[in-house]
């Protein structure tokens, strides 16, 4: 059964994204999947893309599973290099080294 798209749905994804300490990401499947919501992670990116909405979330400290930062967003890698994000390239941040261990 898929969960639609709720004020409580968002409040419940931008919670999880707000526990994202600086310097870390997680992906948008991660997330999915904590909420127990697998292949949903396309629904985690619509909620962030309108999380100005619901507050202020770290929302760039969500990237997706290859680590590619979203298209066009420029101010993502500049606020992920400020805090410290290592990048294996200017699209992408390095999962290996900064991905948010959930446990």
């Amino acid at each position: 059964m898929h969960r639609v798209l709720t004020d409580d749905l968002a409040y419940e994804v931008l919670s999880l994204i707000g526990e994202i300490p600086p310097g870390h990401v997680s992906t948008y499947g991660d997330i999915a999947n904590l909420l127990g919501m697998p292949g949903r992670s396309r629904l985690v990116g619509r909620i962030c893309r309108f999380s100005g909405n619901y507050g202020n979330y770290p929302c760039h400290r969500v990237v997706n599973h290859a680590g590619r930062l979203v298209p066009g967003w420029n101010e993502q890698h500049e606020l992920l290099e400020s805090e410290g994000v290592p990048f294996r390239d200017v699209e992408h941040v390095d999962l290996s080294r900064c991905r948010w261990n959930w446990e």
